[in-house]
């Protein structure tokens, strides 16, 4: 999406940056005192920095936030299509950490932004990785072969991203493909769901991220990851079951499980607060 036609009120429009930092031409929330520690929050697949708008606040009283597109996503241009998967992103997100000056102590991540955060403890001196419904699982069967064989098939093919915006980006598809993750959430919500469906290079994007996620590697170090590690889930997720964080927490020597009550797979935007209840107390024991 190209930043300039964002509409007038998208969130934290007025607190965002361009940073170009190869491969990618990045758009990147930065906000809250700049001698604070500084988080960084990544969103998950199909979605923008924009899915924070309602923890930013809670989170920018007590730290610096930094939140990205994702390379390819939002407002952030891919310089390139090869570096969508879960090793890239982790490598280009600490080239532009290390670019923009800023250090962070601590990674949240929503979903799939969650994987990249662990991936990211590799590269960087993490104090904490945050996740929120943690997508660390895998398909089971026939699905763990052919979604991503049709996640490539897609991305490949030309025009794919302009086809399934214009299929995708009515008011009604996104609302119910909001409510199959659970989190069906308000008017504002979805129409800005809505503004990223519609955009074909936001969906180009996305269709490549998913054709090169691979989270074998990432899954195989968890036992020797010695860096706290705090996963949240809800139970009313139908996108990532709670069961994926428990047993994720069990194979990694210092993490810990939390669970919310009554929400889906977008708790951080239907229950801030309540995520905030959680992840404070959590943060300021160890940055």
């Amino acid at each position: 999406m190209d930043s300039a036609r964002l509409p007038q009120d998208w969130p934290y429009r007025a607190q965002s940056r361009r940073m170009r930092v190869t491969p990618h031409d990045w758009y990147v929330i930065d906000t809250g005192p700049q001698d604070a520690p500084v988080l960084l929050l990544l969103h998950g697949a199909g979605g923008s920095g924009h899915s924070f708008r309602a923890l930013i606040p809670v989170l920018s009283d007590h730290y610096r936030v930094i939140v990205p597109d994702l390379p390819g996503q939002g407002c952030t241009r891919a310089g390139g299509m090869r570096r969508l998967g879960l090793d890239a992103m982790a490598e280009d997100l600490t080239r532009l950490c290390l670019s923009a000056g800023v250090a962070p102590q601590a990674v949240i991540g929503h979903s799939a932004g969650a994987a990249i955060g662990l991936r990211m403890a590799d590269l960087l001196p993490l104090k904490g990785i945050v996740g929120i419904n943690a997508a660390l699982g895998t398909f089971d069967g026939a699905a763990g072969v052919m979604f991503p064989l049709m996640a490539r098939a897609l991305a490949a093919t030309p025009f794919v991203g302009s086809a399934v915006s214009k299929l995708w980006g009515t008011p009604a598809t996104v609302a119910k493909l909001l409510s199959g993750t659970g989190s069906p959430l308000d008017a504002a919500g979805q129409a800005q769901y809505l503004a990223l469906v519609r955009d074909s290079a936001h969906v180009s994007g996305t269709l490549g991220m998913m054709a090169q996620w691979r989270l074998e590697g990432l899954m195989a170090r968890l036992p020797s990851l010695a860096n706290p590690v705090l996963l949240i889930a809800s139970d009313g997720d139908n996108a990532v079951p709670p069961k994926v964080s428990r047993d994720a927490v069990a194979h990694m020597p210092n993490a810990t499980y939390a669970e919310i009550a009554g929400f889906g797979h977008l708790v951080h935007e239907e229950a801030a607060d309540q995520v905030a209840d959680v992840l404070l107390p959590w943060l300021a024991a160890r940055l």
